[in-house]
């Protein structure tokens, strides 16, 4: 270990800390009543928490004192595996078919999402390769097209089985490191008039996609169906008021709000700890967000900095597009709110990527 570095930076690690706490205690209130009723335990899903906590945390020491810059030379080994996995998920009998989608790999109820690893093993590749210093990426054919060539194939691949959510995250994150690059704004601009068309084409294509457009405008047109997720969580923010029904009090937990310790978590929270303990929970993310991008800012090369940059885009895409649907503002998409949901993958892959992150605040001027 260099001598020579900082502490990580204090309000980052006791950002995430704190987040992850609290994420832990909710699990457990929100969850507690569907692990008793779907495997008579209801310490269930807490535990199965608290065992992938503990992995992502010694991820995150192990990668939090790894100088980063030794994570160049895994960049593009890392990208081929992630690719790799989200082919074999796509084979028939090997991926597993979870909630409508062939996106995991595993046994039984011990699994792992090949799309997750691909946000991070995106974000690092695009960080390596952008920041060579005889990269050009303001020429559109031989500078942006080929990462966004990459980016397509991965896309398209997610969507295959199908996870748009999961591929929304890692395109926006990976654009922000575009961006940040010094990609020219008319080339971004006309990128997003196609992306745009894109996606309409994507939902257009997906009946059950197009219905939950539609739910999102208009819930009570559907309220059993398309639109009972946004219905039953605003009834679960509702009456959280500003104090909250106490924790462990939630009504909506009891088979009411569909995933109450995954997707729908921040309802639950809301409605337990009102609109102090949802405010909270939003500052923390703040502060996780204006910490790291103070680190992309004053990192000491342009690797560390568009790294720290996809990092922080991937927490704050995810955090706004989980809550965003909680609270009726967007479509239903499938994505966890980070730290503080249920889930093996996605939790021990984010606490690695914020070790990184901590690694790259001991590094910042």
């Amino acid at each position: 270990m260099n001598k020579n570095r900082k502490a990580p930076d204090f309000w980052l690690l006791a950002s995430i800390v704190a987040l992850l706490a609290i994420g832990i205690v909710m699990v457990y209130s929100a969850g507690s009543v569907l692990a008793f009723h779907d495997y008579g335990d209801s310490f269930y899903f807490v535990k199965r928490q608290l065992l992938f906590a503990v992995l992502g945390l010694a991820a995150m020491f192990f990668m939090m004192n790894l100088d980063y810059r030794h994570l160049r030379q895994y960049a593009k080994i890392s990208l081929f595996i992630c690719f790799a996995l989200l082919v074999i998920v796509l084979i028939p009998g090997i991926g597993v078919v979870r909630g409508g989608a062939r996106s995991w790999l595993g046994i039984s109820s011990f699994g792992i999402q090949p799309s997750e690893f691909m946000k991070l093993g995106m974000i690092l590749f695009l960080s390596h390769w952008l920041s060579k210093e005889d990269y050009k990426i303001t020429i559109f054919s031989k500078g942006l097209l080929p990462p966004l060539g990459v980016m397509g194939l991965a896309f398209g691949l997610i969507m295959m089985q199908p996870d748009l959510g999961t591929g929304t995250v890692m395109m926006g994150a990976s654009l922000l490191i575009i961006f940040t690059a010094g990609a020219r704004i008319s080339h971004l601009t006309g990128l997003a008039a196609i992306g745009a068309a894109g996606f309409a084409g994507l939902i257009l294509a997906a009946p059950y996609r197009l219905q939950r457009i539609t739910a999102f405008l208009d819930p009570w047109s559907d309220p059993l169906g398309a639109g009972y997720q946004i219905i039953q969580s605003l009834y679960a923010i509702g009456p959280g008021g500003l104090a909250g029904l106490g924790l462990g009090m939630s009504r909506q937990k009891y088979s009411y709000v569909p995933e109450p310790q995954t997707d729908f978590i921040f309802s639950i929270l809301s409605e337990e700890l009102g609109f102090i303990g949802g405010l909270l929970v939003l500052l923390l993310f703040l502060i996780l967000v204006w910490r790291g991008m103070r680190v992309a800012m004053t990192v000491d090369d342009s690797f560390g900095s568009l790294l720290a940059v996809g990092i922080v885009g991937m927490v704050a895409v995810q955090v706004v597009i989980n809550i965003g649907v909680v609270i009726g503002l967007m479509p239903v998409t499938g994505i966890t709110l980070p730290l503080i949901s249920y889930g093996g993958s996605s939790l021990t892959l984010m606490l690695t990527a914020l070790g990184i992150l901590l690694n790259l605040s001991r590094h910042a001027r």
